[in-house]
């Protein structure tokens, strides 16, 4: 019994340990707190960064060839700001190079400094292009727009803002508009195409998310995935990591899907406005760390004096599982928890129904806790009856290792023989480990991904449930409530053991002292309830030993 115990703590810790040891290898840091970019980066944009995609001769062919933008030295941008987004467009491709989100402070410290989510910056790319695709005059992320006007509010008694783009070249007019709604992070994107030549125009629109592999910084002990999913009806969420787009570029074809670029808490995706539209999806490497992600509409026909229009739906916000739920299927599946998802599912739903009713996560934390005790209270109660039996027969045990000590084979024996007289399951004092690891490991990922639960405060100086302790007092309180737990558990009758054994508080207070304050919450209102729980089981059988000893006696 002693040593399975004793082996299950240190596959814990190993477990722990593994799980982020591949978060550090598989992904790479987040970077969804940054500052705001002092300026935007003036790039060289060219052919290479367009779609490459043929159409059947009856619609349009392989993209045609652009001349390379030469550099300039300033932008010609359109500061656009609604309720939730304060955004900069570039005129040259009417893309997004800029996005910061107006609800979401960038940190406790600075509520007035919104989250920049989309910028172009000397270490940071990650902006929205877009254009349209034909043989024929068509404007891509690299063509000239024009605007009436360089800035756009959303006034107080407005709930949409449109923002008009034009190009126009050869008798083809096209009008590319961005629409924002009042409290929405979805935006629509249009393109109104009207064919003023003599000639039918032919063409597809597309838009792309392009994004830097972000570089590792320092030694962090929480990491997040950052990189490209994707969703059809096969498989509703895949991810396509940097590397995997480097090695083996994505090209397909699909209806009622979707393509984003996600990170911490954050994301930015792609959605046809029609689902039962095939879009061709993609994924390319651009050299340089540098990737784009997108999407092409089917082909559309323009006969001369005729016009038609492209819409397309892009999302840039927070991993809010409701309002993703909403958008597309599956698209809440990139608040991803892991293998675990049908354990942290219900976490999370349990968490939110009580933070709806008390309004602080901590408190929901703790009774989500308390709930999760009640449910597994009698496979719990039934380990550490086990334990306490275990700490009971503790004397007569040591009395055998003394007696059999140049006889392991018979102190095994006897051993065996005790806890078959005291009815005794040996390995009865595991599950109460083994129950916790499976909720730790699920609310672990609950916690890391969980945008609700960001910057979200508990009591004094607990501000942000998401981040380590920053006085580390709840560690160091875990490290208590577990040195007490090994104080009431039966010490191993190996001397090496049980010297191991009393240095894990002092590890694990470490360790934890990294992870999120919510995370050692948990633990600490978990390892209380299962002192108290464990005390009153061990007084309960102590009792009875005792006037059973007396009547033999």
């Amino acid at each position: 019994m002693d040593t399975v115990r004793f082996i299950l703590v240190i596959t814990f810790i190993m477990i722990s340990m593994k799980l982020w040891t591949s978060w550090q290898e598989e992904y790479g840091p987040t970077q969804t707190e940054q500052q705001q970019a002092p300026g935007l980066q003036i790039s060289n944009q060219t052919e290479n960064e367009l779609p490459e995609f043929s159409e059947p001769r009856s619609e349009v062919q392989q993209v045609p060839s652009v001349n390379p933008v030469a550099e300039t030295p300033a932008r010609d941008i359109v500061n656009i700001e609604t309720d939730i987004f304060r955004l900069i467009v570039d005129k040259q491709g009417a893309g997004i190079v800029h996005a910061a989100l107006l609800d979401f402070p960038v940190s406790l410290n600075e509520l007035d400094t919104p989250l920049v989510l989309l910028e172009e910056s000397q270490n940071i790319t990650f902006v929205i292009q877009g254009g349209l695709l034909s043989e024929q005059p068509a404007p891509t992320q690299q063509a000239q727009y024009t605007s009436i006007a360089n800035n756009y509010v959303m006034q107080a008694n407005e709930n949409v803002l449109k923002v008009p783009f034009s190009w126009q070249e050869n008798g083809i007019s096209i009008t590319k508009t961005y629409e924002f709604t009042r409290e929405s992070h979805l935006v629509k994107v249009a393109y109104a195409v009207k064919n003023n030549s003599q000639s039918i125009w032919r063409g597809r629109a597309y838009s792309q998310i392009k994004r830097n592999d972000p570089d590792e910084g320092g030694m962090r002990f929480i990491y997040t995935y950052t990189g490209t999913v994707i969703s059809d009806p096969e498989n509703r969420y895949e991810k396509i990591s940097f590397d995997d787009i480097d090695d083996a570029p994505i090209s397909k074809q699909s209806n009622d899907g979707w393509i984003a670029v996600i990170q911490h808490y954050f994301l930015a995706a792609l959605v046809p406005a029609n689902r039962e539209e095939t879009y061709h999806y993609y994924t390319k490497s651009l050299g340089n760390k540098m990737y784009t992600s997108g999407l092409i509409s089917p082909g559309r026909e323009i006969s001369p004096g005729q016009e038609t229009d492209f819409t397309e739906q892009i999302y840039i916000g927070p991993k809010d599982q409701d309002k993703l739920s909403g958008i597309a299927e599956g698209l809440d599946l990139t608040v991803d928890y892991g293998m675990l998802w049908f354990i942290a599912k219900p976490l999370f739903w349990g968490l939110k129904a009580i933070h709806e009713k008390i309004n602080n996560w901590g408190w929901s934390i703790i009774l989500v806790t308390v709930f999760l005790k009640l449910l597994f209270y009698k496979l719990s109660a039934a380990g550490y009856r086990s334990m306490a039996n275990m700490r009971r027969v503790q004397p007569r045990l040591m009395s055998l290792k003394e007696r059999y000590k140049d006889d392991r084979v018979k102190m095994n024996q006897a051993m065996m023989q005790i806890y078959k007289e005291e009815k005794i399951n040996p390995f009865g004092g595991c599950f109460p480990i083994l129950i916790q690891i499976p909720v730790f490991i699920a609310l672990y990922w609950v916690l890391l991904e969980s945008v609700e639960l960001r910057q979200a405060s508990f009591i004094l100086w607990i501000v942000d449930l998401s981040r380590p302790d920053p006085y580390w007092v709840l560690p160091l309180i875990m490290g208590i409530t577990m040195f007490i737990q090994q104080k009431l558990n039966p010490a191993p009758l190996d001397p090496i053991q049980a010297k191991v054994m009393m240095t894990l508080p002092i590890v694990f207070t470490v360790f934890f002292g990294f992870f999120p304050s919510g995370l050692v919450l948990y633990w600490v209102a978990n390892n209380t309830l299962s002192i108290l729980q464990q005390w009153l089981i061990m007084k309960n059988l102590e009792k009875a030993g005792l006037g059973h000893k007396k009547k033999t006696d």
